[in-house]
């Protein structure tokens, strides 16, 4: 699946001279330019500021810490004073401690104490406010519980919780006293949220009793109390009503306890690298991966994208509809660090009707609106006009993430959304929790591509051969150092599996797993991945999950699932069983295969379809050959897609090669 880079570009948006001059962008522009005595244009032009930035790491870096206020006067020789990937050191003589900077706003006047920092929307209430200064006095009590209990410096804290505001102060009370934040989305399973816990034995465990979800309620008690039972490391829990505000386990500290004594919050001063939180971006096998990312590398790298990619300051509304077990919730709360208000949203994405976040949109007087890719195309089929039907006057910002957009999609948001909002397409990472290629208020917008690679990312697409190529399908690799890229994997002492996930097979360079084509005017487009990840709207999950879970039906002896990214920006997630001698593919038993998968794993990865095979394929090593199937129903060339002498079992290929010619590429 290629752009067509021939054609002349749909141009759906362009800056004026007078909107360049007016962004954040502009004015960082300025202030490096008078600094440094560079000349990046008047308005600025963006390809040079990337150019300096990826060429001049530590200047860039050292002015976004300087023009933020965020780490002010740090030489540029104190910056990144070893380049190597992985192991880039940066900052080594600084201290900070992100809680105090995502509170900063408040503390420096940059905004009212009595205006919001967060709104909570769900299904079943009105919003609620959170003042920044009630925002600053619970964060201040969570942290002062977590002390009496004894937590230190570097312990974890686990969060069981939904998109709510107990999250968010929870999060920062753990970040404030050094240690470290980890959370799952109520909606996955029991055995799902172990394989993700039992690594990082929490000392704490912060847990909702129950979550609403496309207009129904989901009790999670008994869930908890497997939580707790198999989970000896914690020493405390602490209930979150959701469902059951009268229904506290006796041996919990209620929610209310741990943030009644409301006090200015105390922020230990951290090292630059000192562990944030634990986040997971699943592999193919194992279990999933605990990447641990630093206070430093999060704060700076998030005031970039937020601020100078997305025009994101005080006075701003930003929302980004996701789950706590997705990286855009983590980015979302950081749009705290720039001042503005987040709101945090609980509930289904498409509750009650298509047009929900629109709506929520027009509610909170949203500036800026962020979602999945799957959203708005599924908006465009439902022939909705939000701008029709909704104030969006507010809005100016819509940025989607998650899996690309098609053009289609692009000319819909400009038709039916609004002609002056600014969309931006971004593609990134769990693994280093920003983009990698996005969008910058500079450029125009183009139907189905992305902007460019972002400042200070060193991005392009090579071949197999390792050379950069242009108006052709590559591998996306990053050549130069990020701050924000993993401090290191939890329980992986010697680095082995971080290496392995990102530097091979080009040692030092990071290898993200995307398909991504540049074109020869600059812009880029991202067709998938080229690993077996499963990202279903966002939110990866590793097929071992699934695996997991549908081996637990005895019926099925073997199984393979593939998540294939589709043409019309549609995401196909087929699950493929070998059944025992005897059993059939029932109504029955397909319902039971999904439940199983829903209860274990995640109720969003529950396959389109169960399609009884005759064999699953694997490599001689043993290992499914989900990557070649997944490239088949793309529409590649069998030839190119796999290598028949490397599998075990030839002819059961075949099988996958029908189906594939059967269905095509959609």
């Amino acid at each position: 699946m290629t752009g067509n880079t021939t054609s002349e570009p749909t141009v759906l948006w362009r800056p004026t001279p007078e909107s360049m001059r007016a962004t954040r962008i502009a004015e960082f522009a300025g202030w490096v330019a008078r600094k440094r005595g560079l000349d990046l244009g008047d308005p600025p032009d963006y390809d040079a500021i990337w150019r300096w930035s990826v060429e001049h790491l530590d200047q860039f870096w050292a002015d976004v810490a300087g023009w933020t206020g965020v780490l002010p006067d740090v030489p540029d020789d104190r910056v990144l004073t070893r380049r190597a990937m992985p192991g880039a050191q940066w900052f080594p003589d600084a201290t900070l401690n992100y809680a105090e900077q995502a509170l900063r706003a408040v503390a420096e006047g940059a905004v009212p104490a009595d205006s919001p920092a967060l709104i909570a929307v769900a299904e079943d209430r009105e919003p609620e406010e959170t003042s920044w200064a009630q925002l600053r006095a619970r964060v201040g009590a969570f942290a002062a519980t977590l002390r009496r209990l004894g937590v230190q410096r570097g312990d974890r804290v686990a969060g069981y919780l939904p998109n709510v505001p107990e999250a968010v102060v929870a999060f920062l009370g753990t970040a404030a006293i050094g240690a470290v934040w980890s959370s799952c989305a109520p909606d996955f399973g029991t055995r799902a949220v172990l394989d993700r816990f039992t690594q990082i034995e929490p000392t704490v465990l912060v847990a909702v009793d129950g979550y609403r979800f496309n207009g129904r309620e989901y009790d999670r008690r008994d869930v908890v109390t497997e939580l707790r039972g198999a989970l000896p490391s914690v020493r405390t829990t602490i209930a979150v009503p959701r469902l059951f505000p009268d229904a506290v386990p006796a041996d919990a500290l209620p929610w209310t306890e741990a943030v009644a004594e409301e006090q200015e919050p105390r922020f230990e001063p951290l090292p630059f690298d000192h562990p944030l939180w634990i986040v997971y971006s699943s592999g193919t096998t194992g279990l999933p991966k605990g990447i641990v990312h630093g206070h430093g590398g999060v704060t700076l790298e998030e005031h970039k994208q937020l601020a100078l990619h997305g025009d994101v300051g005080p006075g701003d509304r930003f929302y980004w509809y996701a789950s706590t077990a997705w990286i855009m919730w983590n980015i979302a709360a950081s749009a705290l660090l720039c001042g503005a208000t987040v709101v945090v949203h609980d509930g289904a994405p498409a509750y009650p009707s298509v047009d929900a976040q629109f709506a929520i949109a027009a509610q909170t007087r949203l500036t800026y609106l962020g979602t999945s890719a799957g959203y708005l195309t599924a908006c465009e089929k439902a022939g909705i006009r939000p701008g029709d039907s909704h104030d969006l006057s507010a809005l100016r910002f819509l940025g989607s993430t998650g899996s690309p957009l098609p053009a289609s999609t692009f000319e819909w948001v400009y038709d039916a959304v609004g002609p002056d909002v600014f969309l931006g397409s971004l593609s990134g990472g769990t693994d280093v929790a920003t983009g990698f290629v996005g969008s910058a208020p500079l450029l125009p917008v183009v139907a189905g591509e992305l902007q460019r690679p972002m400042l200070g990312v060193a991005a392009a697409s090579w071949d197999e051969q390792g050379q950069p190529v242009v108006g052709e399908l590559g591998e996306l690799v990053i050549t130069e150092p990020m701050p924000s890229m993993p401090l290191y994997f939890w329980n992986d002492p010697d680095g082995a599996r971080y290496r392995e996930s990102y530097f091979e097979p080009w040692p030092g360079v990071w290898r993200h797993g995307d398909w991504m084509e540049v074109t020869e005017r600059g812009t880029c487009l991202i067709t998938g991945r080229s690993d077996s990840t499963l990202n279903r709207g966002g939110v990866r999950m590793g097929t071992a999950d699934i695996y997991a879970a549908v081996e637990s039906v005895p019926e099925v002896l073997d199984c393979v699932v593939l998540g294939v990214e589709q043409r019309d920006g549609g995401y196909w997630m087929p699950l493929f069983v070998k059944l025992a001698e005897g059993a059939e593919l029932t109504d029955e038993l397909t319902t039971r295969i999904r439940d199983a998968i829903r209860r274990q794993a995640s109720p969003r990865h529950v396959p389109d379809e169960v399609i009884a095979v005759p064999a699953v394929p694997h490599t001689r090593t043993g290992k499914r050959l989900e990557v070649p199937l997944k490239r088949l129903f793309q529409g590649v060339d069998p030839a190119k897609a796999l290598n028949v002498g490397a599998v075990d079992d030839p002819g059961a290929v075949e099988h996958y090669l029908a189906l594939a010619r059967e269905r095509g590429p959609r």
